[in-house]
C-alpha cells in the first residue's frame, strides 16, 4: 500500500528535483571535463569522459556522487555571488 501523503516540499534543499544527469551536464558546461577532473579526480572525468560513463560510475559510487553534488552547490553559490550587485 502506498503512502497517501505527498512528499513534503523541500524549499531549502537546492538539490531537490535536480537529476544527477542535469548536475553532470551543468558542471561539464560550466567547468569543462579538464577542470572537472581537476576538481574531482575520478577516472570517469579524467579518461575518455562522457555523461553516460560518468552517470554509470556516480550511481554506483556514493562518495563520488557526494563530491559532484557538493561541487554543483558550490558552483550555484558562486554564480549567485557573482550576479549580486556591489553595494
Amino acid at each position: 500500500m502506498q503512502d497517501a501523503h505527498p512528499a513534503p516540499a523541500q524549499p531549502r534543499n537546492r538539490l531537490h528535483g535536480v537529476t544527477l544527469e542535469a548536475m553532470v551536464r551543468t558542471l561539464e558546461a560550466h567547468y569543462g571535463w579538464t577542470e572537472l577532473a581537476t576538481q574531482i579526480p575520478v577516472r570517469c572525468f579524467t579518461h575518455d569522459p562522457s555523461v553516460n560513463s560518468s552517470l554509470k560510475f556516480l550511481r554506483k559510487t556514493p562518495w563520488a556522487r557526494e563530491k559532484v553534488e557538493g561541487l554543483y552547490l558550490f558552483m550555484l553559490r558562486e554564480k549567485e555571488r557573482m550576479q549580486r550587485p556591489l553595494a
